[in-house]
């Protein structure tokens, strides 16, 4: 079943006082089966951060929709986009996104909060998802207190406590060092091998590598896509890194 369909989404981006307008995305068709973990690849300017936040709800299509088990998300109101995201959908960011003055037991149960769960629910959530991501003795630590690979383990187990149907992930290996980097991609393969689906936007052709299917955007479209199948992991980086040479000197999808 797909968890996410996206069809036949455009966005046209008009400037208020005239000037050129600029199409970010054209005719972009796709779908996330339960259980996928798909990486989106493509130039800067080829339409994924755009693409990533209509499907985050946090923008909308000129044209097209985003489906969400089935439901459109123009069918969602306005004043209940914030309640079905926290619903429905964990980020996970490159830069983090935690709050300096909570701790990182606060900054992850804080969907929950939002969400008025009571306490006793609320750290009967924590301790496996803290546990699972090695993070448990940190949790009254504050974000300027721990490394850059414990902040994202803590935006990782901050976008499962809410058990989402989707983890959008946006470059999230982009600010760790290695090894960190390493240490998360690790993670990512094991929470999904658990039945968690996952869409990850990455320039890091390593974390695109860990997906099952990799999607390459250009000009606004899906030029090509790369499934896994009995592929290694160094395998599917020799075949996603040709397939990035073929887009940067524009040739066909052979």
């Amino acid at each position: 079943m797909a968890v996410l369909e996206v069809k036949n989404l455009k966005k046209i981006y008009r400037p208020r006082f005239g000037g050129n307008q600029v199409q970010a995305l054209s005719r972009v068709n796709f779908s996330v089966e339960e259980g996928e973990y798909v990486a989106i690849m493509g130039e800067s300017g080829s339409g994924k951060t755009t693409l990533l936040n209509i499907m985050a709800a946090l923008d909308k299509p000129t044209e097209g929709d985003v489906y969400l088990d089935g439901k459109p998300l123009s069918a969602v109101k306005d004043k209940d986009i914030s309640e079905f995201r926290r619903d429905n959908l964990g980020f996970v960011f490159q830069e983090f996104n935690l709050l300096d003055t909570f701790n990182l037991r606060d900054n992850i149960l804080l969907p929950l909060v939002l969400k008025g769960m009571s306490y006793k629910e609320m750290i009967k959530r924590i301790q496996p998802v803290a546990g699972e991501l090695g993070i448990d003795a940190l949790l009254d630590k504050y974000p300027y207190e721990v490394s850059g690979g414990q902040k994202q383990r803590a935006a990782v187990a901050r976008a499962l406590i809410t058990d989402p149907r989707l983890i959008l992930a946006d470059e999230p290996t982009g600010a760790l060092d290695s090894r960190s980097a390493d240490e998360l991609l690790g993670l990512f393969s094991r929470i999904n091998k658990k039945g968690q689906t996952i869409l990850m936007v990455t320039h890091s052709v390593k974390a695109a590598s860990c997906a099952g299917r990799v999607l390459f955007i250009k000009d606004g479209e899906v030029f090509h896509q790369v499934y896994r199948g009995g592929m290694t992991d160094e395998e599917l980086y020799q075949k996603v890194s040709a397939t990035l040479t073929m887009l940067a000197t524009g040739g066909d999808r052979r």
